[in-house]
């Protein structure tokens, strides 16, 4: 191989990086499941078991549906109404409390309650029916009670435990719940039987009533009893303490009025008294002093004396001041101040104003007279206060026990006719008793089952079989690790996929020998393009055909290694098919068995041969004599012949003597097609790398592992500059049609596929 070719295959097979970096693998990867066109194609591949689980899921359906008895659902609803326990309360016109909603929770628990059902039960003679003492069970239920009989014991149940059990299963099936935020309870049981149902949740909705009205009437009976009771104890009680009272007042010469004690009624009249005389003498001598100081230090002339006093002389001479004072600015405006008429207007200024004066010092008189007198009544209602003080304080023991004894009977008189009014209200309850739940809707027979809904299980069994499927379809592609479409090898490697190659079947043909009539044996797997050579497999190794001619326009390309990652991938198959398809052109080919472990193409083609590559690479000019020409389409075969098996087959295939036999070899052939050792288990492929001008990739479908070929290719940076292309092997043909369905229902109409 020349400097330049290098060059080129340097430039056109670049490494790429995500076979150094597994995490960035992951991350593309996801990234591509999150297309549109990942999920078509997911879906594409992956259908029938998307298929298989909507039928299984379907399936468990139509079971269940089948096997499922079908039940019916009557429903009764109660009103929790407090308004009729008001009709004998005389304060029932002011009530408007809402019941608490714990209270309506509440009952839901009762209803639910064993002892209320197991009333129901015993009422209605429930286990004396087959739906509820097991005497029908079915063959589901036999088999069960058949393997429950083998760890249970044999005796026979007692009648407590058969009601506990129907208890059980009635509470299994009645449903008790509120109806959003309102005060109605939703009593609903399922059954069997529709009118069993009906008649199920009625008796539960009358049992609920009757019971919360005998529960009232006996709480209400006690509650009678007891006041009773009591009231008769607090009627003495109360008569005791009124005899105390009046014995203690005839003792202390105590007279009690309608407002109280008389002493108190005379002291609290005086003290009220002497509170009205401080205040009047208070105000008097506040007026006093407002007209001492207005009489001192202002003009009293100003409007603010005029509204302080407020008297109507005062203010008719400040009027006739004003006016005056108007007309003596006026006049001295226009004649002067030394005008005898200004002068005349000034003189009668002043006598309004002494005038003013006269009536303030009349004023202050009165007030003066007034706070007197104040002060004297003050003065003589305090003496008459202290002096009833100094009486009350000779009688405040006697008042202070009287006061307790009064304290008592009260006490004890108000408890009695609190008592006595509760008593009445409650013989009247008794007589009368009301519960707060009515029931405002009766249960029905039920025309239509309420379960199995086949409607909504088909629907809930077709959506979960399709997310199951869905699941299962994507965690299949997710968790799974091989390759199954050019793009995925393309995206991988980095590199053109040439092609997809369907799994051989191959045909059987009959033994044309006298002795073998009858007899047949598998035509070889190597052939196979010249049996069928208008199939799909013949057509793949041309397309890669085509590919290394057209890299031939730009560079050498004579030497073509075919490799994969692991033995048993179909890569010798793909060697000889390859090199028997060129040969049947015309060109001059020649295939190369360059696997030195196994052999395989060597056991197929010439499974006689003597000598083969060894005594070539001893002798290259001699490479004639160990070549073998098939009759049928000219291909040149040299074979590996040895004893044992070679420990340095790697060295063999990199030496020298092997450069110049491929040296020699290109002067004789056009394409020289070597069937290389895979690369994972041994170095030959690696190690042989720089002799070979391109290489195509086998890949087995759904079979190699990307962290299979990640390793392989990763660990020879030849090998991935020589990487002509890849080429998916093994493919199965009914996952063909499903994965290039995209591509139309004639895309396979050129093959000729074997029968």
């Amino acid at each position: 191989m020349t400097v330049s070719n290098k060059v080129v295959n340097l430039q056109m097979y670049q490494p790429r990086e995500q076979f150094h970096s597994g995490h960035r693998f992951g991350i593309e990867f996801g990234g591509a499941v999150l297309s549109l066109e990942r999920v078509i194609d997911v879906l594409r591949r992956q259908w029938p078991l998307i298929a298989g689980a909507v039928g299984c899921s379907l399936t468990l359906v139509f079971i269940y549906l089948a096997m499922a008895k079908p039940m019916y659902t009557a429903n009764a609803r109660i009103l929790m109404d407090t308004r009729q326990t008001q009709v004998l309360d005389k304060d029932s016109g002011n009530n408007t409390a809402l019941i608490d909603t714990g209270y309506v929770d509440s009952q839901v628990e009762v209803i639910n309650s064993d002892d209320l059902i197991l009333s129901v039960v015993r009422r209605l003679h429930l286990t004396e029916d087959p739906e509820f003492n097991g005497s029908e069970p079915g063959l589901l239920g036999t088999a069960i009670g058949k393997i429950m009989s083998l760890f249970g014991s044999v005796e026979p149940p007692s009648r407590e435990r058969i009601e506990h059990a129907t208890v059980e299963l009635v509470q299994k099936n009645l449903r008790v719940e509120r109806v959003l935020t309102t005060y109605v309870l939703s009593l609903s049981y399922r059954s069997q039987n529709p009118g069993q149902a009906a008649k199920i949740a009625n008796a539960i909705a009358d049992t609920y009533i009757v019971g919360a009205l005998e529960a009232k009437y006996q709480s209400t009976k006690r509650a009678t009893e007891w006041a009773q009771q009591r009231s008769a104890e607090l009627s003495e009680q109360a008569s005791t303490s009124d005899r105390a009272v009046q014995s203690f007042k005839a003792e202390h010469n105590i007279v009690g009025t309608s407002r109280g004690l008389m002493s108190e009624q005379q002291l609290s009249d005086l003290n009220t008294q002497l509170v009205q005389a401080r205040a009047a003498t208070a105000e008097a001598k506040a007026r006093l002093d407002r007209i001492d100081t207005i009489s001192s230090d202002q003009d009293l002339a100003q409007s603010t004396v005029t509204d302080a006093l407020n008297n109507t002389v005062i203010t008719r001479l400040r009027a006739q001041y004003l006016d005056l004072q108007g007309q003596y600015a006026d006049w001295s405006r226009k004649y002067g101040k030394t005008h005898q008429a200004t002068v005349n207007l000034g003189s009668k200024m002043d006598e309004v104003r002494k005038a003013i004066a006269d009536e303030v010092r009349r004023i202050g008189d009165a007030y003066r007279s007034d706070y007197e007198i104040a002060k004297s009544r003050e003065a003589s209602l305090e003496r008459n206060v202290k002096e009833l003080v100094a009486q009350a304080g000779h009688n405040g023991q006697a008042e202070v026990r009287l006061r307790d004894l009064e304290s008592a009977a009260d006490t004890y008189r108000n408890l009695y006719n609190n008592f006595l009014e509760k008593l009445q209200s409650a013989t009247q309850n008794q007589s009368f008793p009301i519960s707060e739940a009515r029931l405002i809707s009766t249960a029905t027979k039920p025309d239509k089952k309420s379960s199995p809904k086949t409607v909504l299980a088909l629907v809930g069994g077709l959506v979960g079989g399709l997310c199951l499927g869905f699941g299962a379809a994507f965690a299949r592609e997710l968790l799974s690790d091989v390759l199954r479409t050019p793009g995925e090898a393309e995206e991988e490697l980095g590199v053109k996929c040439l092609g997809v190659l369907p799994e051989i079947r191959l045909a059987r043909k009959a033994l044309s020998s006298p002795g073998g009539a009858g007899a047949t044996e598998a035509s070889p797997a190597s052939r196979y393009v010249l049996d069928h050579p208008f199939s799909r497999f013949a057509e793949t190794l041309r397309n890669i055909k085509v590919s290394v001619d057209v890299a031939r326009l730009t560079r050498d390309v004579k030497v073509i290694g075919i490799v994969s990652s692991l033995p048993k991938e179909g890569k010798t198959t793909v060697a000889a098919n390859f090199a028997h398809l060129i040969a049947l052109t015309g060109h001059r080919t020649l295939l190369i068995d360059g696997d030195l472990h196994t052999r395989s193409l060597t056991r197929e083609l010439a499974p006689n041969a003597k000598t083969g590559l060894v005594e070539a690479l001893s002798d290259p000019r001699s490479f004639e004599y160990q070549v073998q020409r098939s009759k049928e389409t000219g291909l040149d075969f040299l074979p590996s012949v040895f004893a044992s098996r070679m420990v340095n087959s790697a060295d063999i295939v990199a030496s020298k003597a092997m450069a110049d036999l491929l040296a020699m070899l290109r002067e004789h052939y056009e394409y020289i097609i070597i069937d290389l050792a895979p690369v994972m288990p041994v170095a030959d492929s690696k190690a042989v790398s720089f002799l070979i001008d391109a290489m195509v990739y086998v890949i087995e479908w759904g079979k190699t592992t990307r962290s299979a070929l990640q390793e392989s290719i990763s660990g020879s940076e030849m090998v991935q500059k020589k990487l002509l292309g890849t080429v998916l092997n093994r493919a199965d043909p009914k996952m063909l049609k499903r994965i290039e369905a995209y591509k139309g229902k004639h895309h396979n109409s050129y093959y000729v596929e074997p029968a």
